[in-house]
């Protein structure tokens, strides 16, 4: 049976809160995503997704593309593939021809498939993406885990509690700022009473006193 990447279901929920955390205004600059980890078959076919966020369009003759392997930490990078003007394979020996370029640089993908995958296939896969005018290069890296056998399933009471925690306290932090937005608001109109009172007051004095020095 192939499957692609099974993540345990508690990293599922923080997967999520990590998504909620990067909608959160950041510095300028590429921004380059990829997931940590993925476990694949030994045997089957396995996505090693990678995308980019860019503040400019995606030109061919200037963006560049490039995917390295490493077996072990301290262990140099392999180039396997890159763009230049063109999707390039370098037909590793570990790899063979079993890696398909499977992303569309103009969407923002630059992913690719790695068929058959053995356990020598374990590692970091290293995603490198520069677009000029972005002076700076992006990069996100996937550690590959070959299993050979499926793992068992989980009981996802965990990732509910998770989940039912995060979404909790989001609801509580939400909750919380339309309370003070309310409070803020009723303060403001308190104000803007209490300013058109004494205005009105203030008129009415002004119209009583001439009445006052006629009689």
């Amino acid at each position: 049976m192939s499957l692609d990447a099974w993540l345990p279901q508690p990293a599922l929920c923080l997967s999520a809160l990590s998504l909620l955390l990067s909608l959160v205004p950041t510095g300028l600059g590429m921004e380059v995503m990829a997931p940590p980890i993925i476990n694949a078959m030994n045997g089957s076919s396995v996505k090693l997704s990678c995308t980019f966020n860019s503040c400019y369009k995606v030109e061919n003759k200037q963006f560049s593309l490039n995917w390295t392997y490493q077996a072990c930490m301290n262990c140099s990078e392999e180039l396997f593939l890159q763009f230049r003007m063109k999707i390039m394979n370098k037909q590793l020996e570990r790899f063979g021809n079993r890696v398909e370029f499977t992303g569309n640089p103009t969407k923002n993908d630059v992913s690719f498939t790695l068929n058959n995958v053995q356990l020598e296939d374990e590692g970091t896969y290293n995603c490198y993406v520069l677009n000029p005018p972005d002076r700076q290069r992006g990069h996100a890296s996937i550690s590959l885990k070959v299993l050979t056998e499926e793992p068992p399933k989980r009981d996802s009471t965990v990732a509910v509690i998770v989940g039912a925690s995060v979404g909790g306290f989001l609801a509580v932090v939400i909750l919380v700022l339309m309370v003070v937005k309310c409070v803020r608001r009723k303060k403001q109109q308190r104000l803007n009473t209490d300013d058109q009172k004494t205005e009105e007051e203030g008129k009415t004095d002004g119209e009583g006193n001439p009445e006052e020095g006629t009689k």
